[in-house]
């Protein structure tokens, strides 16, 4: 029996939570990409688990996905911003001032992110990129 695009993505989201390494959940993530090519909270969980397995070239292009998709995520924002600085790309400070009026527009939003760019340094020390972008939205 195959699962449905929704199982396998919220069995993927338990998994991350459960403190599965990003390398492991890659194909997973990439196969509900595969099969829902218009999801942008899967582009956005990619692009994320990209990030944190050191490949921003990848991420780049699964965030920039993910924001076109649905340009009002402030963390697809944060992704594209973060895969940007990772890979020298200009542009960057369009998206974390985007973000920005996102997460200050709703403050579900903005703990969400906070959460999820604290989740990032606690599985990746040092994320130079993600402190960064960090510091910008929410000051060091």
């Amino acid at each position: 029996m195959t699962e449905t695009v929704e199982t396998l993505f919220d069995q993927g989201i338990e998994r991350y939570q459960a403190g599965e390494s990003p390398e492991t959940l890659l194909p997973l993530f990439k196969e509900v990409c595969e099969r829902s090519p218009k999801s942008s909270p899967a582009w956005t969980c990619l692009a994320w688990l990209y990030l944190l397995d050191n490949k921003p070239s990848q991420a780049l292009k699964a965030a920039q996905k993910a924001v076109k998709l649905n340009p009002q995520d402030p963390q697809a924002r944060v992704n594209l911003a973060v895969a940007m600085l990772e890979t020298a790309k200009t542009g960057v400070r369009e998206h974390v001032e985007i973000a920005e009026q996102l997460i200050m527009a709703v403050p579900e939003l903005r703990e969400e992110v906070k959460k999820n760019c604290e989740d990032g340094l606690s599985r990746k020390p040092n994320w130079k990129g993600l402190i960064r972008v960090q510091n910008w939205l929410f000051g060091s």
